[in-house]
């Protein structure tokens, strides 16, 4: 069979051209594909139907293969002018490689217009969907059947598991390293649920950036065709707000269920006993009186915290120094017998609750009637550290009993039946965490030492993202 019989067969348009671009053979496809006639294109410079947009990277591309002196195969994309005026992309491949026949450059030319306008539109639906995802504090995603490649994920990713983007597109399986270790079991588990086809809906902590503090909640979906999961696509909400409310009237049921049961049961039994003794019931009544009074300073407290937990929680510049100095000076007036030393700077603004004070108030008052000695004495001091700005509190009291200490050093680990005392401590630890900072306490013979961390209020202010809405 004749060769040029077999070009004409050919889907695609072939043709040969000469060093100046000019067409020397054309098939028939330029008839099919271009609408020309094969005649009307030979001795046609094959440049002047390309688009003017395309002209210099296919210029470009041609003089780099001719020029060449080793064998060089190129391919570029571009648009061609039809004979109707319209245009067609091609996807054309050539190679310096002469034909002896024609002497002349073989260029191998397909159609991919298809495939173009199919990208184009991808391109358009990827654009909306991230225009409407980026205004959502969600994380949208969606994975292949087997979780092997992220195909989509919005950029709240970022800020809520503390992971870029470009970690995930380079390791779709990199988001577990994001996972509480301890919750990452349960992740693997719905995993497989997901990739056998089955719907998930879980909550776990991520972030370890933010100490694994970030509660999220995720529903996920398997895409089937032919009753093959494709995609996986799902959603995930943080939590965290939700999860910390939740604890915080837990700990306020149980604290005041614990705590006005004890102090009103001793009322109760101590009336009893006014009731069956004829002796002097000074004593009785003053037991009364004290009990009472606890009840009513853990009812203040209460509302204080209340206070707390009701209002938005939302940090700005304070002035610890200040704030330390004005309750330094409060606690002095209010117990004279102690000794306040104190160390502090002309000024150190942290990114804090602005109650702050309630939380300075309550260390030092703590400090002082927990000590044994007649005249307690407490060091405070504040400076900058590595990561922020600390507070610190040294007494001489006894040490903090344990079931105490665990509402600062682990309070998470605290059970239904794990009651601490007092509302003092819960409320340093709300105020602070809510500050997102952290708290370390030691304890020995000779007294306890309770340092608190705040962030900078410049370096937050200057980093922080956009504040996330209260679910």
């Amino acid at each position: 069979m004749d060769l040029d019989v077999l070009l004409d067969y050919t889907q695609d348009k072939i043709i040969v051209i000469d060093e100046d671009a000019t067409i020397l053979y054309a098939n028939d496809a330029v008839s099919r594909l271009l609408g020309w006639e094969t005649g009307e294109l030979i001795g046609a410079n094959a440049l002047a139907y390309v688009h003017s947009d395309d002209l210099d990277a296919v210029c470009a591309v041609f003089r780099r293969a001719i020029n060449s002196e080793t064998l060089t195969d190129v391919t570029v994309e571009y648009r061609y002018r039809t004979a109707d005026g319209s245009w067609v992309w091609f996807e054309s491949r050539m190679s310096n490689a002469t034909c002896d026949q024609l002497d002349g450059y073989v260029v191998s030319s397909r159609d991919i217009s298809d495939r173009v306008e199919a990208e184009r539109q991808h391109r358009e639906l990827t654009a909306r969907v991230q225009e409407i995802s980026s205004v959502t504090d969600e994380v949208l995603w969606m994975f292949t059947g087997d979780f092997s490649e992220l195909l989509f994920v919005n950029s709240a990713y970022e800020a809520v598991y503390g992971q870029s983007v470009e970690e995930l597109e380079g390791d779709a399986s990199a988001f577990l390293e994001t996972v509480h270790p301890d919750d990452v079991p349960a992740v693997e588990r719905a995993i497989t649920r997901l990739t056998g086809g089955e719907s998930a809906d879980l909550e776990y902590r991520v972030n370890p950036k933010r100490n694994y503090g970030v509660w999220v909640w995720v529903q996920a979906q398997p895409i089937l065709e032919g009753g093959e999961v494709v995609r996986i696509s799902g959603f995930t909400r943080e939590v965290t707000d939700r999860h910390r409310r939740e604890r915080q009237l837990s700990v306020m049921d149980n604290l005041l269920r614990h705590n006005l049961r004890n102090a009103l049961n001793v009322i109760l039994g101590y009336a009893d006993l006014i009731d069956e003794t004829t002796c002097d019931t000074v004593h009785l009544t003053d037991t009364i009186r004290t009990a009472s009074e606890q009840l009513l300073q853990s009812a203040e407290k209460e509302r204080e915290v209340v206070d707390i937990l009701n209002r938005e929680t939302t940090s700005d510049s304070v002035d610890l120094t200040a704030v330390t100095s004005a309750e330094i000076e409060r606690t002095e007036r209010r117990f004279p017998h102690a000794d306040i030393d104190s160390s502090l700077p002309d000024s150190a603004v942290v990114y804090a609750l602005s109650n702050l004070r309630l939380a300075v108030s309550e260390l030092l008052e703590n400090a002082i009637v927990h000590s044994e000695r007649d005249r307690p004495s407490i060091a405070v001091s504040v400076r900058e550290v590595r990561d922020g700005i600390e507070l610190r509190v040294e007494d001489d009291a006894p040490p903090i009993p344990d079931i105490e200490a665990h509402v600062l050093r682990d309070p998470h680990a605290m059970t239904n039946v794990f009651h601490s005392t007092g509302l003092g401590l819960w409320l340093i630890y709300w105020i602070v965490e809510l500050s997102d900072g952290d708290i370390s306490l030691d304890s020995t013979t000779d007294g306890n030492r309770i340092r608190i961390r705040f962030p900078r209020a410049q370096t937050v202010v200057e980093s922080a993202p956009t504040p996330m809405r209260q679910p």
